[in-house]
């Protein structure tokens, strides 16, 4: 009659320390930032509604930070996701070497943010590598981080970054899949096209709404580069949400602050329930 009684303080000792932890430094700094997003200041208190959000989406600089995250979300995502895929069909068919591949195209994780922020520094700057080489072959250097291909460096970036463990995803979720249903199909005179969309994309669906919720929370990530990589006010294609929650707090504007992270908060939320719900549907009908 105890035992159950017994798990339960088992459960709670082990899950207590995360559940405290994610309270203290998740859960309710975000309450007091719904609160502080409310409020007209720090100082007199006063309900203000949803005026503070509505300064918020008026603010030209805010609407610039918003449409630069999506339109990254927007490009990153899908074209790590489709690389990802591709190298993990690729490798997965390989006979040579398939350790020492799965082993660096995991080695982007496992580098600190600064070393490689340095190496895209090396290449990428003014007087860089990229540059040095334009000038050998008698073209005009490119001030890549503040002209119209930034935001591609940083894309690039992202996608070398996440690659690899993307990759290693959808290698898992291909050897989950049993051999014998790519017999049978071939058996029955089925073609590479109608094996790969019904069988194989087919039961990758749940790695693929994985891979691609966590390439969305990455991407919101990438404010730490970009920072390192141009300051606090980098070139208007590469001004991010983060950037401008980061700059509002040096100056201590925390309703400001504290709407834009809940709009931030709202709109990663709204995504990941969506593709939630999108792969439930998905998974139900297959």
């Amino acid at each position: 009659m105890n035992l159950p009684n017994k798990e339960t303080g088992w459960i709670f000792l082990f899950i207590g320390p995360s559940l405290a932890g994610f309270s203290l430094f998740y859960l309710i700094p975000f309450i007091m930032s719904v609160y502080n997003s409310l409020i007209d200041s720090p100082f007199n208190r006063e309900f203000a509604g949803l005026r503070n959000y509505i300064d918020l989406i008026q603010n030209p600089v805010f609407q610039r930070a918003l449409i630069n995250s999506v339109l990254f979300t927007g490009l990153s995502v899908p074209l790590l996701v489709f690389l990802s895929l591709a190298l993990a069909l690729r490798l997965n068919k390989a006979t040579y070497k398939r350790g020492l591949f799965r082993t660096l195209a995991i080695t982007p994780l496992v580098c600190p943010t600064a070393s490689i922020v340095i190496v895209w520094q090396i290449l990428f700057k003014r007087f860089g590598l990229l540059n040095s080489f334009l000038l050998w072959m008698d073209f005009p250097p490119i001030d890549w981080l503040n002209s119209e291909y930034s935001l591609l460096v940083i894309i690039s970036l992202f996608i070398w970054k996440n690659l690899g463990y993307n990759m290693i995803l959808f290698l898992a979720g291909l050897n989950s899949i049993p051999k014998s249903y790519f017999d049978v199909a071939r058996c029955y005179g089925a073609g590479s096209l109608f094996i790969f969309f019904r069988i194989t994309l087919a039961y990758l669906a749940p790695v693929t709404i994985f891979v691609v919720i966590i390439s969305i929370i990455n991407s919101f990530k990438v404010f730490r580069e970009i920072f390192l990589l141009t300051g606090y006010y980098p070139d208007k294609r590469l001004y991010m949400i983060q950037h401008y929650i980061n700059n509002t707090f040096v100056k201590l504007d925390l309703q400001k602050l504290s709407s834009a992270s809940v709009i931030m908060a709202f709109l990663i939320f709204i995504l990941v329930y969506y593709l939630f719900n999108r792969g439930k549907k998905d998974l139900s009908y297959g």
